[in-house]
């Protein structure tokens, strides 16, 4: 059903890559990539982001940020967004994609995930934290036991 999941956030810089790489380790079988609202097209990674991943026995290495565009958004069975202000972005930017478009924190209260970039260690923890849950929840709710509720 979901075969291939678009994971964005701002810059494609933070939250999409780890938020990607997480999903990918909880779902395989899937196609899982990331894009950024204002991507910052060929940059790695921020470092307070590897650092965290890698804390966590994370790679995110090999990661380049890309810009989000309609064609990528409509080649995704499923996008997932940080915040509300990114919803709203894709609905004014290619608003057939709205239907297929919901917050990666859906399950979580609150259920934004804040953007960590120029923040403190403790920042980036959280957000880790935070999309370390909610992929623990889309990794469920796409299994085939989560589809039967």
């Amino acid at each position: 059903m979901f075969d291939s999941i678009l994971v964005v956030c701002t810059g494609n810089i933070c939250r999409s890559p780890i938020g990607e790489r997480l999903l990918r380790q909880r779902v395989p079988g899937k196609r899982i990539t990331s894009a950024g609202i204002f991507g910052l097209e060929g940059s790695p990674a921020d470092v307070g982001a590897r650092e965290v991943a890698w804390r966590h026995g994370i790679s995110l290495e090999g990661h380049r940020a890309r810009r989000l565009t309609p064609q990528l958004m409509r080649e995704s069975d499923l996008i997932l967004v940080m915040e509300p202000a990114h919803l709203r972005f894709i609905s004014a930017m290619a608003p057939e994609i709205r239907g297929k478009t919901l917050l990666f924190g859906q399950w979580l209260e609150p259920q934004d995930i804040p953007d960590p970039y120029r923040k403190s260690h403790e920042a980036f923890d959280y957000v880790f934290g935070q999309l370390g849950k909610a992929s623990q929840e889309w990794a469920y709710r796409l299994s085939q036991k989560g589809m039967k509720r």
